[in-house]
């Protein structure tokens, strides 16, 4: 017994210093002041805020190639940011849950809560740096906050268990410091505080809500992918290999984007330089931040599109490559317009490009020179979905064939035969895709990469993706998940009675402890009374 109980005390006191940076604990003087609980609670809020953060963070992973791409543009330095900013929100995270069960741990072994002024200065650090991040999203990339309203679609359930599993575990705390509160008014105000957590927690199914609530036999048609670039996360994007990579993964339609060079030969790039993706900096030093269209095709031959590609790594989730791979990304060149056709011609793939830049003077020749080089292919006007909306209407007359397709939503009094629509994917919602669903009206949305995000719209209805990702989302027979609404009632049900018997339990028990403790007057008799009848049981 004695032993048992230095060791608690041992551990006890390894808990305070580590919250409080004192060596020193069970000293009857000391006690949680006004001031230390409304530390604490501050913490619990500031775990609550990285946590949120996380979420989003992970959301963003979706779409952070194209932030990648946007500072370096800005920098002309490439470095993969979600790195960095992974790494850095699970620093905050791990430090103010782990804070946040060191004082839950001291609770328990009746322990003052006197956090470190250090600690202080840290956790309102995380708070400012959260903070900045929120308010830096908001921004610069707005349209992260529907992206995550579209992600609690797919994880809302889960998040839901997961709060009501943690929100349960907290019974012990909060019922061992409801016993120990000598004001009445304290505890009434800390257990309508958590009773409202709680029952907040147990009514949020109401608001849940999402479209892979379904039986299997009502699941739509497996979207179809479109190759954005090709498939930049095996081959270089834009090039030959890229594009032959995402044929092989089953792609419909190859997704790019065309600029006309100096002397008129229409070719694929999608930025408007050539620093990115080519070794422009190298073979023209003096030209390499001239646009793109600034160089004459032969000059553009002799630019390296492919080896970029092994220095930058510009996916997180980019292959090994062998031997002969490595050779054949580094022989790649910037591909021209009549070379994509004719292998997309080969393999029976359509073709969809926006031309860039739209703002230049000379777009309607732009228009033309397209145009004129896809009539005088090989591949099937069918097979070019014509996405600028710069002189549709010359286009129409020109190339009756090609299949129109309109980067906005349906209008009302709509006069053009809407048939296809290729929009970003935060701009319909799961109602408004299974009405154009409804309507025969194909939607493409862009770019869907994760596969949480691709069961979404795949249960809503929406008929194909563009994506980076072909090869992951190729091997999806199915939703990540699909469940009936019944179903979901049931489990919701089910967890919220298990999650209030086993609060009413740490209540009821933590009752009973609390008279043994009356009669005992000694708080490590009752500890030790705790674990060893924990550990008889």
């Amino acid at each position: 017994m004695a032993k048992d109980e230095d060791c608690c005390h041992a551990c006890a006191t390894c808990l305070f210093c580590l919250y409080s940076c004192r060596w020193s604990c069970s000293k009857k003087h000391m006690k949680t002041s006004k001031c230390d609980c409304a530390w604490f609670f501050f913490l619990f809020c500031v775990c609550l805020f990285t946590l949120a953060w996380l979420y989003l963070a992970l959301v963003t992973l979706n779409d952070f190639h194209l932030l990648n791409e946007f500072l370096f543009h800005k920098l002309e330095w490439w470095l993969d940011w979600s790195v960095v900013m992974l790494s850095g929100t699970a620093t905050l995270v791990t430090y103010s849950v782990l804070l946040l069960v060191l004082a839950l741990a001291l609770q328990l072994f009746h322990q003052p809560l006197k956090i470190h002024w250090l600690h202080k200065v840290l956790l309102i650090l995380t708070v400012l740096i959260v903070a900045a991040a929120f308010v830096g999203l908001e921004i610069q990339w707005a349209e992260q906050w529907e992206s995550a309203h579209i992600a609690l679609q797919a994880t809302g359930p889960f998040l839901h268990i997961g709060a009501v599993v943690g929100v349960t575990l907290l019974a012990w705390p909060v019922a061992d410091c409801f016993y120990r509160t000598s004001r009445s008014a304290l505890r009434v105000l800390l257990l309508l505080l958590y009773l409202g957590i709680v029952i907040a927690l147990y009514l949020a199914p109401l608001g849940i809500d999402s479209p892979c609530f379904m039986e299997y036999s009502q699941l739509p048609p497996k979207p179809l992918l479109f190759g954005h670039r090709g498939a930049p996360m095996l081959a270089p994007e834009n090039t030959l290999m890229s594009f032959q990579k995402a044929v092989n993964c089953g792609v419909r339609v190859l997704e790019t984007d065309v600029l006309v060079s100096a002397d008129g030969v229409p070719f694929i790039m999608h930025d408007e330089t050539l620093i990115r993706t080519t070794n422009v900096q190298e073979l023209f030093p003096t030209r390499a931040h001239l646009n793109a269209s600034s160089f004459s095709w032969s000059e553009l031959q002799q630019l390296d599109a492919g080896s970029w590609f092994l220095q930058k790594y510009p996916f997180p989730t980019t292959q090994s490559f062998s031997s002969s791979e490595e050779a054949m990304i580094h022989a790649q060149k910037i591909l021209s317009l009549n070379q994509l056709l004719g292998e997309a011609a080969r393999h029976n793939t359509s073709v969809m490009f926006d031309l860039r830049p739209e703002e230049d003077p000379q777009y309607e020749h732009l228009v033309n020179v397209t145009v004129e080089t896809i009539l005088q292919s090989d591949i099937e006007p069918e097979l070019i979905l014509w996405l600028p909306n710069e002189f549709r209407e010359q286009v129409k007359q020109r190339a009756p064939r090609f299949q129109q397709v309109y980067g906005r939503k349906r209008l009302n009094n709509e006069t053009d035969e809407l048939l296809y629509v290729n929009l970003p994917y935060q701009n319909l919602s799961s109602t408004e895709i299974r009405e154009y669903h409804h309507d025969n009206i194909s939607v493409n949305l862009y770019v869907v990469n994760a596969p949480w995000l691709f069961s979404v719209l795949w249960c809503a209805g929406t008929s194909s993706v563009t994506t980076n990702a072909c090869h992951v989302l190729q091997k999806m027979d199915h939703p990540l998940w699909l469940l009936p609404h019944a179903t979901y009632q049931m489990i919701w049900i089910v967890t919220d009675c298990v999650s209030l018997l086993l609060i009413g339990w740490a209540f009821l028990l933590l009752k009973k402890w609390s008279r043994t403790k009356e009669a005992s007057g000694s708080d490590s008799d009752v500890l030790l009374t705790k674990i060893h009848s924990l550990l008889s049981e």
